[in-house]
């Protein structure tokens, strides 16, 4: 839904905010439609995902996030702003970039919402992708704040937050 920097001593008001949001729109009612697979090239490997269709309930459960946690965003971070087993050394430079331009580069219009499943060979990709997807609705069980890793991926749940009103 939503990448950001913040500071660390701002975390329990980002979850305080986010909380609200999530409250105020009650996901766990929608109905969303998974439709197709994907993947970003990294090479020599991708990272795969498979997309949920927009929705007008998504679009503005994102702009929402963005008006609440913008107060607590900064402009950029570090390889320390994210969750590594490797000292920083697997935090890519380009992902640093992505999370420092997600709302201006992959917010609203541009949004992508999907879930990553897993890191494989362009070959391995190039063929999944080739083979049908069988698409399925489904509503949200629940959602978190997660520390970032490499790929961008949700690596470390920090906390999951309250969707009941």
């Amino acid at each position: 839904m939503l990448q950001q920097f913040v500071r660390t001593a701002d975390l329990d008001k980002v979850y305080a905010v986010a909380d609200k949001v999530f409250a105020s729109e009650k996901p766990t009612g929608w109905k969303l439609k998974a439709f197709k697979y994907y993947y970003i090239p990294s090479s020599p490997v991708g990272l795969a995902g498979i997309v949920v269709e927009p929705t007008d309930d998504l679009h503005r459960l994102q702009q929402d996030l963005i008006d609440a946690v913008t107060p607590f965003a900064v402009k950029t971070g570090t390889p320390a702003a994210f969750m590594s087993t490797e000292d920083g050394r697997d935090i890519q430079a380009d992902l640093i970039k992505y999370v420092a331009h997600f709302v201006k580069d992959a917010a609203g219009k541009r949004f992508n919402p999907h879930v990553t499943i897993g890191v494989a060979t362009i070959p391995y990709l190039t063929k999944m992708l080739a083979e049908p997807f069988d698409a399925f609705t489904f509503s949200p069980a629940g959602a978190s704040v997660y520390q970032l890793g490499t790929f961008g991926t949700a690596r470390k749940e920090l906390r999951a937050l309250d969707l009941t009103p």
